[in-house]
């Protein structure tokens, strides 16, 4: 570390962690940062003030003990680091990886006035990667049976740990997922780069292992509904995400070669589509591809798509790279990799051949204007700017709604304009009785951290619920109008 000339450790730049060279992770699917190594972890945590109000904690949607296990790893105690995180976040390896800290626990660090804030994200990464590598992470011991059974309807972040905290609260927990494997967003959506899928999976197993039941291949709405579920189970709650793609809703987004974000991302990462050897998933060898929209989904896409052996990718987003709303660090790793940004434009159509495959995108160039509803400076044409390039795939990247299978086939569940369920914002309950739901397809496409925080409270007040007395009265307070995320 640093020593100014009063020999006191200079608090103003974090320890940077390491990471794979750009020229080489750009050929495949491993994880790009290389984690801390336990002096560089001491070092890093040596910078917290350790305050006695910490203004940090509050900006953790799960209330993470930061300055606590912050001066554990200082004190070189990883393991009770990692506790002491595990006693709110059953998913420390995966949101020490994915959840953007720059906006929640460390922007409101102290340490940010004056230089950078402490790198909270990587230290929480490091002491869950300690624990779970020497696999010191033995089960809780079960809680008697309540004879309770809740129903979670998906298996990302919200689901769970909502299945967690209800197994460790003595309740029966059944999962039921769509697709052939566990984890939600956290498998189908994120990289393999980005998150490994082995972490996921070991998180899942420790849940079976502590008695969760998953049934996956099962599309709840279809197979059963909701109320089907309620005929069997005491409790029900439903995680399902924001999973259904948007479009531009420009002409020729019905071209081959033109994907939803959802679609390339599922094949690459479900379904294996880089494991050219042992997968036979479909995918375009695409040459020139276009990516629209700048969120953390368009970063994995065209980073995604360049490891599949792109020649150029692009990135097309009609704000300033200021205005950029993936994660800073997910901007400079799809820099160094040689992602192109096209800034100030957006796509008015897709071109296309006679067989009917895309073959380029027609764009305008953008100006800035005034904020607006986002906070954000609104993007206005400039007349007589159109210009074309030639691409090979376009991937559609501006966000998702929340899939209406589960809704629809619940009338009585009340859902506002956009679709989203409309539930009690301090206990998740929904407007039909023994229903509870939490994460993106109530707050629309958000945070894992969050979508944890939503059922880790859902799964306390439905504790709460079953085990009150009976009869049991359901109340509710429902805001006139969820804004839109």
């Amino acid at each position: 570390m640093a020593e100014t000339k009063s020999n006191k450790p200079d608090r103003k730049l974090r320890v940077r962690m390491g990471e794979r060279p750009a020229e080489v992770r750009r050929g495949d699917f491993n994880e790009v940062p290389l984690g801390y190594t336990p002096d560089e972890a001491k070092a890093e945590a040596a910078r917290c003030l350790l305050c006695k109000k910490p203004q940090c904690v509050p900006g953790c949607p799960v209330g993470i003990d930061i300055p606590g296990f912050v001066k554990l790893i200082v004190d070189g105690k990883f393991e009770e680091a990692a506790d002491r995180i595990l006693l709110v976040n059953a998913l420390p390896a995966i949101c020490g990886r994915v959840c953007p800290q720059e906006t929640q626990c460390e922007v409101l660090c102290l340490l940010g006035k004056k230089g950078e804030p402490l790198s909270i994200g990587n230290l929480e990464r490091f002491v869950a990667d300690w624990k779970r590598e020497r696999g010191t992470c033995p089960l809780p011991a079960a809680p008697a049976s309540t004879g309770k059974k809740v129903a979670i309807v998906g298996s990302g972040p919200a689901g769970l740990t909502c299945a967690g905290e209800l197994i460790g609260r003595g309740h029966s927990a059944t999962i039921f997922e769509a697709f052939h494997k566990t984890g939600g967003v956290l498998v189908y959506g994120i990289p393999e780069f980005r998150l490994p899928k082995a972490i996921v999976q070991d998180e899942v197993n420790r849940l079976v292992a502590r008695g969760v039941k998953i049934v996956t291949n099962n599309v709840v709405g279809k197979l059963d509904t909701v109320d089907e579920l309620l005929a069997e189970y005491d409790a029900v709650f439903i995680g399902v995400g924001a999973g259904a793609p948007m479009f531009l809703g420009i002409p020729g987004e019905d071209l081959l070669g033109v994907y939803s974000a959802n679609e390339y991302l599922t094949r690459t990462n479900l379904m294996r589509a880089y494991d050219r050897e042992h997968a036979d998933t479909p995918i375009l060898q695409s040459k020139r591809v276009a990516v629209v929209g700048g969120g953390n989904v368009a970063m994995d896409s065209a980073r995604t798509a360049l490891r599949l052996g792109a020649d150029e990718v692009y990135i097309i987003y009609r704000r300033s790279r200021t205005e950029l709303p993936a994660r800073a660090a997910e901007v400079h790793h799809a820099d160094e990799e040689g992602i192109k940004f096209n800034l100030l434009t957006n796509p008015t159509r897709l071109l296309g051949n006679e067989k009917g495959w895309v073959t380029g995108i027609e764009c305008q160039r953008q100006e800035l204007g005034e904020p607006d509803a986002s906070g954000r400076r609104r993007p206005i044409p400039i007349e007589g700017s159109e210009f074309v390039f030639d691409v090979d795939t376009v991937i559609i990247a501006i966000g998702n709604q929340p899939n209406p299978i589960v809704p629809k086939s619940t009338p009585d569940m009340k859902t506002n304009k956009w679709g989203l369920i409309l539930v009690d914002g301090k206990t998740g309950r929904s407007t039909k009785p023994r229903v509870w739901s939490g994460g993106d397809i109530v707050t629309g496409s958000a945070t894992v951290i969050s979508a944890m925080g939503a059922g880790q409270a859902a799964a306390r007040d439905i504790d709460a619920y079953l085990s009150s007395p009976e009869p049991r009265e359901w109340k509710v307070e429902i805001p006139a109008e969820t804004p839109k995320k």
